[in-house]
């Protein structure tokens, strides 16, 4: 899950310091770089000149903390060949996240005229830094993701409760962009299950039982070579036992209408970062960012210009698109990228016994 953390000090070095050694040979450059602007992302000076405040705000800005689901992680430790273009899709769909949250969660609140109103804005620099352990030495690839508390032009810092509200959209975001950069960078691919779960189709269950990420102690920040990792990881493989393989979908490129729907239950309105997080959690296989947010102001065109807290919404049954289900039944909504609504089974794991016949 995509986590939002206010930092209230311009002292960078924990993230400048960390040189992040595990993923030498297998990322491109170093750990820092730049969706936005540019400078030297090992200059503390540089990277400091991103957190932007203002006089009145003690927040000099954000830590956005954007974590791969964790079978995508182990990618890079079970296929090396193939983990350079793992955390290429991965840094490419954190860019997407970024360009998610600043046209759609970076508003600043102007209360001039005696009313509020949200106006849009955008960080002049953002620099990410790419890490590929967690503190207990297992594949857990992720980005810190620092930006500025004061949007590029504005007197005053951004309105925080947008950008919070706008997370869980943004991690949708990611994670469908990630499965789909994933299926056209490498010969892996990835699709998220109704219960909301991601996996890769054909990677043993097992690997996320060897690898879990969930510990009693936090464990204690060290640095990590990239051998020292490699060695590690190898020697928990010696570990390793099957559980079985989950059987994925048969189609791919599906929007699955019932995940879909189900996203709405409960709600007594829907604005457009609902349906986001909506699509892109029923995109079963990952969909392009792009094509995404594309798909959505098509469908949505009321919604298109929603940013901020205070978006415009309209009722569940227009979100569901219910009577345009109901109209066209099995043919394609409008977009190829959708190719029919269908119902989708539960997946069924293979058991040892299974595999062996």
């Amino acid at each position: 899950m995509l986590r939002v953390v206010v930092r209230r000090s311009t002292d960078v070095n924990y993230f400048t310091n960390d040189d992040a050694r595990e993923l030498e040979g297998l990322r491109h450059g170093g750990p820092g770089w730049w969706p936005r602007g540019d400078g030297d992302a090992n200059d503390p000076r540089d990277v400091a000149r991103v957190l932007q405040s203002s006089q009145r705000s003690a927040i000099v800005g954000y830590d956005v903390i954007v974590a791969a689901p964790r079978p995508l992680s182990i990618l890079m430790a079970i296929d090396e060949s193939r983990a350079p273009d793992v955390i290429a899709a991965h840094r490419a769909s954190v860019g997407a996240c970024v360009d998610y949250l600043e046209e759609h969660a970076v508003v600043v609140r102007d209360r001039r005229g005696g009313t509020d109103r949200e106006v849009g804005g955008q960080w002049s620099r953002v620099v990410a830094f790419t890490h590929g352990l967690n503190r207990h030495g297992e594949p857990h690839l992720h980005d810190h993701v620092l930006v500025g508390a004061r949007p590029d032009g504005a007197r005053t810092v951004l309105d925080s409760r947008a950008l919070f509200a706008h997370a869980s959209a943004a991690d949708s975001l990611y994670r469908a962009s990630f499965r789909h950069e994933l299926s056209e960078r490498t010969t892996w691919s990835s699709w998220r299950s109704f219960d909301g779960i991601d996996h890769v189709v054909g990677l043993d269950e097992g690997y996320r039982a060897l690898w879990g990420g969930h510990h009693a102690q936090r464990g204690e920040k060290l640095h990590w070579s990239r051998r020292a990792t490699a060695a590690a990881w190898a020697s928990d493989l010696e570990r390793f036992e099957p559980v079985g393989v989950l059987h994925a979908p048969e189609r791919t490129g599906t929007l699955d209408e019932h995940a879909f729907a189900a996203s709405f239950e409960g709600r007594f309105d829907v604005s457009r970062r609902h349906v986001v997080a909506a699509w892109a959690n029923a995109s079963v296989f990952g969909v392009s960012a792009r094509d995404l947010n594309a798909a959505v102001d098509d469908h949505y065109p009321g919604l298109s210009s929603g940013r901020g807290v205070h978006e415009a919404t309209i009722g569940v049954r227009d979100a569901r698109m219910t009577a345009l289900v109901r109209e066209r039944g099995e043919r394609p909504i409008t977009r190829a990228m959708t190719d029919e609504w269908r119902q989708r089974s539960r997946p069924s794991i293979r058991s040892r016994s299974d595999r062996s016949r």
